[in-house]
């Protein structure tokens, strides 16, 4: 008979234990999830920023080794990103393309001006950086004009904005309920042991003996339940950039593996600390405090 209640004991320990690591992975999922989104967004709109074009036209007659010079000039410039030469000839064919016709045949000759295309980097892609930029560009006799859409960049900056925002107010109440749940699920499988734990308290262990191996436990589970996570999230990225082949532009395995270190370490800490409190809670109850 004991060795059946100590079956059934186990089994129903070991039930608990998986139920608690899988709600916990269930939860990191979610965190992780969103932060997939934040990095994705993130990436997103440096790419949108990266992708804003300054045509800098180049002065008629302006020489070749000249704006070979400009370029190396302005690649060197630590707000560019990086920068293209269009010759009067490409801007030519260019504009044929686009226009269906050859308009250098029907005017008999190119009335186009070579140019340099400037990328810039994602923090500087704002009209206050762009026209410090370009007020020391108009200085250089090789540049005739500056060209770039003012209202575009404003109108990008300030969705960007908002929309981000938005997600961080978002990941922080989830974030919060994501504590929340985790912490419920700990409680409620500590509080499945609160009879062992006061026995051993009864028979002279010490609280920090008794933390101890709950401790151990709690840090287990939210190590597994965040290696489970992890491995749903990278099935989740796969079969998203199976579905949108385009999300592979927004990439980095860099801030991916920011991510997942933050959801392993998201579950340990809230485990481990979840566990520490509700055992402590158990630890100053009375006996007949155990039966509520």
């Amino acid at each position: 008979m004991e060795e059946f209640e100590g079956s059934t004991s186990a089994k129903k320990t070991k039930t608990i234990y998986v139920s608690t690591v899988i709600s916990i992975a269930l939860v990191l999922l979610m965190t992780g999830l969103l932060g997939l989104i934040l990095v994705h967004a993130k990436n997103l709109s440096n790419y949108v920023k990266e992708n804003i074009v300054l045509n800098i036209i180049v002065n008629e007659g302006a020489k070749e080794v000249d704006i070979t010079a400009l370029q190396k000039q302005l690649d060197a410039n630590p707000v560019v990103l990086k920068t293209e030469y269009v010759s009067k000839e490409l801007a030519a064919r260019n504009l044929t393309k686009d226009l269906g016709e050859d308009f250098v045949e029907f005017l008999g000759y190119n009335p186009l001006l070579s140019s340099i295309d400037v990328y810039m980097k994602a923090d500087y892609a704002n009209n206050a950086s762009i026209q410090t930029f370009t007020a020391q560009l108009n200085k250089n006799p090789l540049v005739k004009e500056v060209i770039y859409q003012k209202s575009l960049i404003d109108m990008v900056n300030q969705n960007i904005r908002g929309i981000g925002l938005v997600i961080l107010a978002f990941a922080g109440i989830l974030l919060i309920i994501a504590v929340a749940l985790i912490n419920n699920t700990i409680r409620l499988a500590i509080y499945s042991q609160r009879f062992l734990i006061k026995s051993m308290q009864l028979v002279g262990a010490t609280r920090g003996f008794i933390r101890k191996p709950f401790l151990a436990y709690g840090i287990l589970h939210g190590l597994l339940a965040g290696l489970i996570a992890i491995i749903l999230l990278l099935l989740t990225l796969y079969f998203a950039q199976q579905q949108v082949p385009e999300l592979i532009i927004l990439r980095n395995w860099f801030e991916f593996g920011i991510v997942f270190l933050g959801v392993i370490g998201i579950g340990i800490l809230i485990s481990g600390l979840s566990t520490y409190f509700a055992v402590s809670k158990f630890l100053r109850l009375k006996i007949h405090d155990l039966y509520r």
